[in-house]
């Protein structure tokens, strides 16, 4: 039985080095390729999920590969929010991989995809597992270059072009990172990530702590893409539908997002914030971009770019909640990290599908999909339920946990934020539902009248996990509360 140490090493490492060996199999071997990739992340997903019991059981596995200086080192831990993000991307890129065997089947570089497509698998577990904000910075970077390939794989004019923008944005926001990482360690010498945080501002430094803050915030929020430093997400919407859904819900933005609620709690902390006056400023910000990428959302006539505001919108749900500096506040925003990213990728996955079927990518020109394609429209009719935030789905639980955070910490405000965002919501993802049931379309089908069934499986099957957790609270409720329990 392997210790917690070795299946933390494993996580990153296996899937880091299988990709290389991938990279042997010749072009034209679709089977043993594809076999090989749904091996490697099915492995990975294993390894991550055996740490799950060791974590709840209060043993955080530690591993430290390399010290630079006092306080620096390459470490990696597993404690219950690495565990959380780890479990979701590791288990979630196992549906993709399987998805992907059937999307890309006659596109090509295939092998380069699958390549590149399990070193950011890799890489997002040294994400997950970084105990420190050093670790954590390296393998940022790390998945920039690794992803960069997969944006940019059809070639085209305006795919050069969104890989270009991805690369600016990413690394301009790593500069920012890189400045807040080094006034941190000047400051505290350690870098580690630590309950309660590792800051405690004298009255002096207090300016100067707000300004690593926001530094920190530019930084991670590119990835996150809190406006204005979203722009490279929309345009990123020409790669390959499984690409878009691994950007949009288990790797990159969510990379984002738990690379800030790192730094809220685990270098910062409650007290931090508070002292600093930051939350105030997270739920502004946050709170602009809500509302502005549901408004832009409506206007977009293709689906995957709607699908990709109505992420830009839903990933400050879950830094709203953190940002609320309660314990039900972060409950929301932990949940919600979890629920979105079972909602989202499933979205994605039915407009790969209807590309893949129709041919068809924008919202007017999807008349009677529903009809042609019943499951893949069921799915996201209930997708779109959950992102709405209504019952029975797992996108409710999360969006009531977040208004009655608000209402314990006093800002009524943000109930009229969620509120309207919901209504946003359902103005743009109802139309969509209505347009492929109930208007008569006339479309030739490219292939069958249901995807492949290796991408129609993972979409059936994760539409009804969203319905059994939004049914069954106790599945993912009291793992979030420990989670919580552990950061405050």
């Amino acid at each position: 039985m392997p210790t917690g140490e070795q299946l933390i090493v494993g996580a990153v490492i296996f899937p880091i080095g299988s990709a290389l060996l991938l990279a042997l199999i010749p072009e034209r071997s679709d089977k043993a390729r594809n076999s090989m990739a749904i091996f490697i992340a099915a492995v990975t997903a294993i390894m991550v999920v055996m740490l799950l019991p060791e974590v709840l059981g209060g043993h955080m596995a530690f591993v430290s590969l390399l010290t630079i200086f006092p306080g620096l080192e390459l470490a990696f831990r597993a404690d219950p929010l690495a565990i959380l993000f780890g479990v979701l991307a590791a288990v979630l890129w196992v549906f993709t991989v399987v998805y992907s065997t059937g999307y890309m089947a006659h596109e090509k570089n295939r092998r380069r995809y699958f390549v590149f497509f399990l070193l950011s698998l890799g890489t997002t577990m040294g994400i997950a597992f970084s105990a420190n904000l050093f670790t954590l910075y390296l393998f940022y970077e790390f998945l920039t270059i690794f992803t960069y390939p997969l944006v940019i794989h059809t070639g085209s004019k305006e795919a050069q072009a969104a890989g270009l923008r991805y690369i600016i944005y990413s690394f301009t926001g790593a500069a920012f990172v890189l400045a807040a990482l080094v006034m941190t360690y000047s400051l505290t010498g350690t870098l580690a990530f630590t309950p309660g945080g590792i800051v405690n501002p004298a009255a002096n430094q207090a300016a100067l702590w707000q300004l690593i803050f926001v530094c920190f915030i530019i930084g991670f929020g590119v990835k996150a893409a809190i406006m204005p430093l979203h722009a490279w997400l929309p345009a990123a919407m020409v790669a390959p539908t499984p690409v878009s859904a691994l950007l949009h819900a288990v790797a990159v933005v969510k990379s984002g997002v738990f690379s800030i609620l790192r730094v809220m709690y685990s270098v910062y902390g409650t007290a931090a914030l508070s002292a600093l006056n930051l939350s105030l400023f997270v739920i502004v910000l946050v709170s602009i971009t809500i509302l502005a990428a549901s408004i832009i959302a409506l206007k977009q006539d293709v689906l995957k770019r709607r699908l990709a505001y109505s992420t830009i919108s839903q990933l400050s749900y879950i830094i709203l909640g953190a940002g609320l500096l309660t314990s039900l506040g972060l409950c929301g925003g932990l949940l919600h990290l979890l629920n979105h990213a079972l909602l989202k990728i499933t979205l994605f996955f039915c407009a790969g599908a209807i590309i893949t079927v129709t041919g068809k990518e924008k919202i007017s020109e999807m008349a009677g999909v529903g009809r042609q394609m019943p499951l893949t429209m069921l799915a996201f009719t209930v997708c779109s339920i959950g992102m709405i935030g209504l019952p029975p789905t797992n996108g409710l639980i999360s969006k009531l946990c977040l208004m009655a955070g608000s209402v314990e910490v006093g800002h009524p405000a943000v109930i009229i934020v969620l509120i309207t965002s919901a209504l946003l919501n359902a103005a743009y993802f109802v139309p969509i539902i209505i347009t492929a049931f109930f208007k008569k379309g006339n479309f030739t089908r490219a292939r069958g009248v249901e995807a492949p069934l290796s991408m129609l499986g993972p979409i059936v099957f994760l539409a009804l996990t969203c319905l059994v957790v939004g049914i069954k609270l106790d599945l993912t409720v009291p793992f979030i509360q420990s989670v919580v329990s552990y950061l405050f």
